[in-house]
């Protein structure tokens, strides 16, 4: 409750400044899901799993003519996980997930500080992951430029979690989070150009990760592994016709000394708009898999902090938590938006997934999957509604683990979401 108040008051300071632009608003997103194969081959024994979770977020903004400054507070709730007249939160998910400064530096110049969300491009690398009930954020410095069509961020991260209570270790700045690519430091250069009909990025991005040696309560901290990623986002669009290319490579390593070596990932969107109620896609992702026959070194690409959700069919069999040092992966895919009504949409895809290499007992092909969403607005909120179907492939049965007999004879994920983002006060528009 300590941090409502602060916010409160926060709210109240900010809005008696006539002169500055004050914004406050919310969300409130629930969703409910029947998974049957969701992120894996579900077993023929096993029960699917089903479940009801809520996102709430209070935002507010403020903006003067020299900086700017954004909260937002977010819990992530599951319908029954506490018991009745439970005094707290028990997953403790009440969390500031975003809290920032923009200062402005002169004309071209700004720096932005503290917890924010990175998002780039169509966020194969860096995304906000908005799907997440919980969402993406970094504690980071950036550094940016703009004039005109050119555009420049330098950024920097330096991570901690301090063991005493008390605040700041005396002696060493050992990280001990580990996981999902939780890094120590970070130092990124982000550079866009458009034009009129084409548009260009360039990222160079290095992650530093702690190193550890031994297990358990032997576990010491033995260095720190540097892993960069480099490549490009270009983009075109003219008429009804579109086309969109990612290049990126990494190298280095990962946490605790893997070595990777000529790891990439190459994609190419091509779109075109058939008509105003009719959109058409095709495309095709490779993603590198690890080939190599040492335990120190892999050849595998991971597409570290982008939204991944959005990519590889939305039933996430690939690169969300899991397929991390794998046999990588060829994704070829076809898609169809069609515009119902004025607030209405039906999106279809369709994916065929291939393995980078083969399988140790040389199969290749595992599965083609369906994705169904439908989309609703009414006056002030929205609907969604989701289907995904996993047709798997004898490749799918062995990546995961499960024999094919014993798997469940229909993998599919169902959901439904409603979406209220609620306008409470915008100064701007007195």
């Amino acid at each position: 409750m300590k941090n409502i108040y602060i916010f409160l008051c926060l709210f109240l300071l900010s809005y008696q400044d006539t002169l500055a632009q004050f914004t406050l608003d919310g969300e409130f997103r629930p969703r409910t899901e029947y998974r049957h194969g969701f992120g894996s081959i579900i077993a023929d024994a096993a029960d699917p799993g089903y479940a009801i979770s809520t996102r709430i977020r209070l935002n507010t903004g403020y903006k003067f003519d020299s900086y700017e400054f954004y909260l937002s507070l977010q819990d992530v709730m599951v319908w029954g996980e506490n018991r009745q007249i439970l005094p707290h939160d028990q997953n403790n998910s009440f969390a500031v997930f975003q809290a920032w400064a923009k200062l402005k530096l002169g004309e071209r110049f700004s720096t932005k500080l503290g917890r924010q969300v990175i998002a780039y491009d169509d966020q194969r690398i860096f995304g906000g992951l908005d799907w997440a009930q919980q969402g993406r954020n970094h504690d980071a410095a950036l550094l940016s430029y703009k004039k005109n069509s050119f555009m420049a961020d330098l950024g920097l991260a330096f991570n901690q979690d301090f063991n005493n209570p008390a605040g700041f270790q005396s002696v060493g700045t050992i990280y001990n989070t580990a996981g999902f690519f939780s890094y120590k430091s970070m130092q990124y250069l982000y550079v866009k150009k458009k034009w009129n009909e084409f548009s260009g990025s360039l990222l160079l991005l290095n992650n530093g990760f702690q190193n550890f040696t031994g297990e358990g309560e032997e576990s010491v901290a033995d260095g720190v592994s540097n892993l960069q990623t480099l490549g490009t986002h270009l983009n075109y669009k003219k008429g009804k016709f579109g086309a969109a290319l990612n290049a990126f490579l990494q190298t280095g390593e990962r946490q605790n000394n893997l070595k990777v070596a000529s790891a990439y990932l190459l994609g190419l969107d091509l779109t075109y708009k058939a008509s105003p109620k009719i959109g058409l896609g095709i495309g095709t992702e490779v993603i590198s898999g690890n080939k190599a026959d040492t335990a120190d070194k892999t050849e595998a690409f991971f597409p570290l902090y982008g939204t991944n959700h959005k990519f590889n069919g939305f039933m996430d069999y690939f690169y969300v938590g899991n397929h991390a040092n794998s046999i990588g992966l060829f994704d070829l895919h076809a898609s169809a938006n069609f515009k119902l009504g004025d607030k209405s949409g039906l999106l279809l895809k369709v994916l065929k997934f291939n393995g980078e290499q083969e399988l140790p007992s040389g199969e290749n092909s595992l599965g083609t999957e369906i994705d169904i969403v439908f989309s609703q607005n009414f006056n002030g909120y929205g609907l969604k509604f989701g289907y995904s179907h996993m047709f798997a492939a004898s490749g799918m049965y062995e990546l995961k683990g499960i024999a094919d007999e014993a798997a469940a004879s229909s993998q599919n994920w169902i959901w439904a979401m409603l979406v209220i983002k609620p306008k409470f006060i915008n100064t701007a528009k007195n």
